[in-house]
């Protein structure tokens, strides 16, 4: 917001008349044709421009395209066009007098205070590359210009006249630094690939190689740097085309110029699931590709899909399985793997059908990963136990925020395995009852209770979880979990989609989820976080991020949750905020702050604050059937092998593991599609845009 004008300034302060301006194009010394054809300005633009000489201005336009690249360049640069305008700048000071100058050269509009004050310390300035100059009939003689960066100035001219040269001359420089950007991002383009031709092109043995870590490393930095540039290009120009929209004036589509983003050879390659050919020193390393022999298809004969199977409790033990996972750290041996992956991928590419390295997997489905979201189930049960629909939607968010530190096992940096379709995961949980009351009145865990475990089963409430991959392309999974006791359910669909952004991968979780609380007919709605693996060069690391919300329809209540990202400069990492709030009342019930893998503190309407420390909350082992007694497409034993051999480092081995299981996967879904047989879930039909566990707990009641 611009201060108060003082003693020159105070002139134009309140008025909403506009006053007289007189603006000028001052001469540089060249020619007006010359120079105008110089900066690429049509002849129409020119003519328009010479409007200024006559009236109240003091025009010589010669100068307006003045060539920033011209011969002289030792002498000072000289404003394309200046004079006073009126300024919009709020409701209280309304209209005031300005000085403008338009720098072409600098793509800049400066505003100063008067005439006088040129020289000093510009009072703001707005850039305009990219900017949107429409007129307005909000006023007489008014105009608008709109910055890429969101930011506006409403300008008023003396006359038609005086309206008309500026909009000439800013529309002129707008357009010009838009195309230099543009033609600056295809140098830099040809530059890169020139770059990654001179790497590609070294012979695979000899003291410099295609695979030589520092050229590896500068090809695939480069890359990104590039994609990253696009990106930004990219997201200017969406600022521009709805500026534009929001301006309620027609642009010309000349003014909205685009650059069409690297193209690489090997994008297609990697849709595919292939890297092209590397040299011959990585051909130890194993990727996808898809069985040619007669044998291996014998080999990979489909499972037939049955019906839902019974899951027995009595053949479900306690999970003793190790859970741990190493840090990936700089891993030298993989290096030139990951960097020869990131040199070929385009920014926002989708990753779905990209065949990642086994060594960042971690030993567990992504199945597994959403039943591990449920490692404090007592928090879960507590939910419906709340006295109020207050306490019961501040009880969910609780949950909500506690899951993500186990679900995602801290902040480690790797991916649970892909879930094959037709793959399913069950488990279940004993919580014992005495653990399971409204939250904001339970007493404390006694200190170093690190597990819930039930002396009998009368004593517990147990709580059930079905998995299942029910699609392959798009990849969306389905979770289902139920409490019969406490008459309390939750069914989920997502859909997870993953994209390259330059030295780190974003994945999205799309879809959402439903808690039903039978006993109180409610239903609360929920989405989830964004994930992001970072410094996937360095040392990678995980962080949550983009804004989720819960909703509750019946009681009015709701939730938004905000994930924060680490910002570029200094800043905390897994920064999570939350407001619950009554909506009838337009009530904020409840504040949350802290970090969704560290420490929350709630604080609460009445005054009252809780502080829960996620790392030390106790963790509910989950319950599941040994290997033996499970069915050839749960989770744990369909993955057993690949798991065995990351536990022992055989990557290769694991590699080849999982190669047989996708190879398997696409064999059988090129056999439906042949034979036009869609793909049939066991436990979830899907009804719309979502899926629905087939005998949920709310058809019983």
């Amino acid at each position: 917001m611009e201060r108060p004008a003082q003693g020159a300034d105070g002139g134009g302060g309140g008025s909403h008349s506009s006053s007289r301006s007189s603006s000028r194009a001052t001469s540089a010394g060249s020619s007006p044709s010359c120079s105008l054809a110089g900066r690429g300005i049509s002849g129409r633009s020119a003519a328009v421009a010479g409007l200024g000489g006559g009236g109240g201005s003091r025009s010589s336009p010669g100068s307006v395209a003045a060539s920033p690249s011209g011969g002289d360049g030792g002498r000072r640069r000289e404003p394309a066009l200046e004079g006073v305008l009126s300024k919009y700048t709020n409701l209280l000071q309304g209209w005031q007098n300005r000085y403008f100058v338009l720098d072409f050269e600098a793509g800049l509009l400066q505003y100063f205070v008067n005439e006088q004050s040129k020289h000093l310390k510009p009072r703001g300035a707005l850039s305009l590359s990219g900017a949107i100059v429409s007129l307005s009939d909000e006023a007489p003689h008014m105009l608008v210009v709109y910055s890429a960066n969101g930011e506006m100035y409403k300008l008023r001219a003396a006359d038609a006249k005086e309206k008309q040269l500026w909009v000439t001359q800013l529309r002129a420089c707008a357009k010009y630094h838009m195309e230099t950007n543009s033609k600056m991002m295809n140098q830099v383009e040809g530059q890169q690939k020139n770059l990654v031709h001179a790497i590609e092109s070294l012979p695979g043995s000899g003291p410099l190689t295609a695979l030589d870590q520092d050229l590896l490393l500068l090809k695939a930095t480069s890359a990104a740097t590039l994609s990253c540039l696009g990106e930004c290009f990219n997201l200017l120009q969406q600022s521009v085309h709805h500026v534009g929209q929001a301006s309620h004036k027609p642009v010309a589509s000349e003014n909205i110029l685009g650059w069409p983003g690297p193209k690489s050879h090997s994008t297609e390659q990697l849709k595919n699931g292939t890297f092209g050919s590397l040299p011959s020193s990585s051909a130890n390393i194993t990727w996808a590709i898809l069985p040619n022999t007669a044998e291996d298809e014998q080999a990979l004969q489909p499972e037939p899909n049955s019906g839902p199977e019974l899951v027995l409790s009595e053949d479900e033990k306690s999970d003793t399985e190790d859970k741990e996972e190493a840090e990936l750290g700089v891993m030298e041996d993989q290096r030139s793997v990951i960097l020869h992956l990131i040199s070929q991928l385009k920014l926002g590419m989708d990753l779905t059908k990209v065949v990642l390295p086994t060594f960042i997997l971690e030993k567990r489905s992504l199945l597994e990963m959403y039943a591990d979201f449920m490692a404090h189930p007592d928090l879960l049960l507590a939910v419906a136990a709340g006295a109020t629909p207050e306490e019961r939607v501040i009880c969910f968010v609780e949950y909500y925020l506690t899951a993500f530190h186990e679900g995602r096992k801290g902040s480690l940096a790797k991916k649970p395995y892909n879930p094959i379709i037709g793959e399913t995961f069950h488990c279940s949980w004993e919580v014992p009852r005495d653990r399971v009351r409204p939250k904001r009145t339970a007493p404390r865990s006694p200190p170093g209770s690190e597990h819930l475990i039930a002396d009998a089963p009368g004593e517990s409430y147990k709580l059930r979880f079905v998995a299942e991959q029910v699609s392959h392309h798009p990849p969306i999974s389905c979770f289902y979990c139920e409490c019969k006791e406490k008459r309390l359910c939750i069914n989920t669909h997502v859909w997870t989609k993953s994209k390259f952004m330059g030295m780190s991968v974003g994945v999205s979780m799309i879809g959402e989820g439903v808690l039903r609380l039978l006993e109180h007919g409610e239903e609360y709605v929920f989405t989830l976080p964004s994930a992001y693996a970072r410094s996937i060069l360095t040392i990678p690391w995980v962080e949550l991020g983009g804004k989720v919300s819960i909703n509750c329809a019946k009681t009015g209540y709701s939730a938004t949750v905000i994930f924060h990202t680490k910002p570029f400069y200094g800043g905390k990492v897994h920064r999570v905020t939350a407001e619950v709030k009554h909506n009838p009342t337009n009530t904020i019930v409840c504040k949350v702050h802290g970090e969704w893998n560290g420490s929350l503190e709630f604080t609460y309407n009445n005054g009252e604050t809780k502080v829960v420390d996620t790392t030390t909350l106790p963790v509910c082992p989950k319950k599941i059937r040994p290997l033996e007694k499970q069915g050839p497409m749960e989770s744990r034993n369909l993955w057993r092998e690949v798991t065995r051999y990351l536990r022992l480092g055989d990557i290769d081995a694991a590699t080849e593991q999982k190669r047989r299981l996708e190879d398997k996967q696409r064999l059988e879904e090129r056999k439906r599609e042949n034979l036009r047989t869609p793909w049939q879930p066991k436990y979830f039909i899907q009804e719309g845009d979502g899926w629905v566990y087939f005998n949920p707990l709310w058809k019983a009641y």
